[in-house]
């Protein structure tokens, strides 16, 4: 990370230089990568809800929708259904170690074109898609866009980004994911009453941005860190004078090139990331990425739609339901922006542990007393209480485990072993993502109301590991890490063995 040089006693050199419109474009184009992830999240909840795309690839499920005596809770339970939203996720996960690869090997630049490209692809089968087969290749497509634009798009965005602006800008990734929900929301609401072909208009637009990102990653520049790992130092200084908008650059510049020379140092990262002396940080990427996605939230974002038809809402006032809830999440996670640096990271998870668990209970303990098997729905103020309810969880979610989930990961890695251990951070949240979004139907099935108390007893662990395991880590910088958390933690500071590594200056 090119713009600080954090010494040995915690200080902060700062490095010539002003934010120029030139990184305010980049920032824009490589965005549309989050926005591109986060409209796959949200589209397929409203277009899985569609009768027409029901009757066209899922008869068996609009059947029992609309005709067959069904429990209210079974109405979407069918694997394959599950596999046309969930598939993205596995070969998201099988991209992330190939992406790692070629983000490190040709650049982050090259990364986000291969992405937009898969992503193209992947929309032009599923919106063109006549049979079953054809929509799940290309919802694997857009996993493969999703795999390598999660691995170079943060990186990118931290690597070209102003000093003051790092921790904003790689929280922003999180807020564009969730315009991209947000937008999909919207743009489901106004194509469900677009017959027959509504759902081919929603699945068809993921294209604008992912032609955008095409685009835009032919115009802009590769990170200086990334040009001088391969060895091209002219080229670094030159693009780091064009972002900075200075001329004098050679103390930052030398900062890039000595960290660099020192990760070389580690020919094995994966193998130094399996060291003792690596538990702690990798330990706590994983848990975090297991423990965003037991909170439920890609469950109510991936199938918010069906959620609030289950609870009795139309198929229009569901969808609107489920803008709403996409409105709450963007506003959320720019009031994460605001004070992930001013208030911590602990007490923001802590509280949304709290908001999230009350939320869920209440939740089902409204739907296990008002919403039978079969039969009548909730009444319509129970369900608009239920929408309240997930708002609030939303809410919770979107300030906190959401955006932490990434940033922390990203900040706890010495140079060394970061590329390394945020693809294992990525990948686990891939898989994570997959379980859940292929089992989610299903629970909801056999579960009933009790998916609700089940992710509530998961909030009640993740809030136990923050509070005995999960250190604060703002303010504290990369390469004091060790001193300053590791070593002060009551269960972390056995780990901290001696390590071979040299005193270094951290980018």
């Amino acid at each position: 990370m090119p713009a600080v040089v954090v010494s040995g006693s915690g200080e902060n050199q700062e490095f010539e230089g002003r934010i120029t419109v030139y990184v305010i474009v980049c920032v824009i184009i490589a965005a549309f990568g989050g926005l591109m992830f986060g409209y796959d999240i949200g589209i397929s909840g409203g277009v899985t809800s569609m009768d027409d795309f029901l009757k066209k690839f899922f008869p068996a499920v609009f059947e029992k929708k609309h005709y067959a005596l069904e429990n209210n809770y079974c109405k979407y339970d069918n694997q394959f259904l599950q596999l046309f939203t969930s598939c993205l996720y596995l070969a998201a996960l099988i991209a992330s170690f190939v992406a790692s690869k070629v983000c490190s090997k040709h650049g982050r630049k090259l990364t986000m074109q291969i992405a937009s490209i898969f992503f193209i692809i992947g929309v032009m089968l599923t919106a063109g898609g006549i049979n079953i087969e054809m929509i799940i290749f290309g919802r694997i497509f857009l996993g493969f866009g999703v795999g390598f634009a999660n691995q170079a798009v943060p990186l990118f965005l931290s690597e070209i980004a102003p000093p003051n602006l790092r921790g904003a800008l790689n929280i922003s990734f999180q807020l564009f994911i969730t315009i991209g929900i947000l937008v999909s929301n919207l743009i489901n609401y106004f194509t469900t009453n677009v017959h027959p072909h509504g759902w081919r208009i929603s699945l068809g637009i993921a294209g604008v941005p992912a032609l955008m990102l095409c685009l835009g990653s032919i115009l802009i520049c590769e990170t200086p860190t990334s040009l001088i790992e391969r060895h091209k130092v002219e080229e670094g200084r030159k693009v780091l004078r064009k972002i900075r908008g200075v001329e004098n650059v050679d103390d930052e510049l030398d900062s890039i090139i000595h960290a660099c020379e020192m990760a070389k140092q580690v020919k094995d990262p994966f193998r130094k990331l399996m060291k003792q002396v690596s538990r702690p940080q990798l330990v706590i990427s994983i848990c975090l990425q297991i423990f965003q996605q037991f909170t439920g939230i890609n469950a109510i974002m991936f199938y918010a739609p069906v959620l609030f038809q289950t609870v009795g809402f139309g198929n229009d006032a569901a969808l609107l339901s489920s803008v709403i809830t996409g409105l709450v999440n963007v506003f959320s996670t720019v009031v994460s922006i605001y004070v992930v640096d001013r208030a911590g990271r602990r007490i923001l998870l802590l509280e949304a542990c709290i908001q999230m668990f009350i939320s869920q209970v209440i939740i089902g303990i409204i739907l296990f007393k008002e919403l039978k098997t079969s039969g009548d729905n909730l009444s319509k103020g129970e369900a608009i209480f239920v929408v309240i309810l997930v708002c609030t969880f939303v809410m919770g979610f979107a300030w906190s485990w959401g955006p932490l989930g990434w940033l922390i990961p990203s900040e706890i890695f010495p140079l060394e072993t970061r590329s390394a251990g945020f693809a294992f951070a990525v990948s686990t949240n891939m898989l994570f993502t997959f379980i859940i979004g292929q089992a989610f139907l299903s629970m909801l099935c056999q579960m009933q109301a009790g998916i609700f108390f089940f992710f509530a007893a998961w909030v009640i662990i993740m809030g136990a590991f923050t509070w005995f395991l999960l250190p604060e880590t703002k303010g504290v910088p990369v390469d004091a890490m060790v001193d300053k958390v590791w070593k002060q933690h009551w269960f972390w500071r056995s780990f901290m063995v001696e390590d071979d590594r040299p005193d270094v200056k951290v980018v």
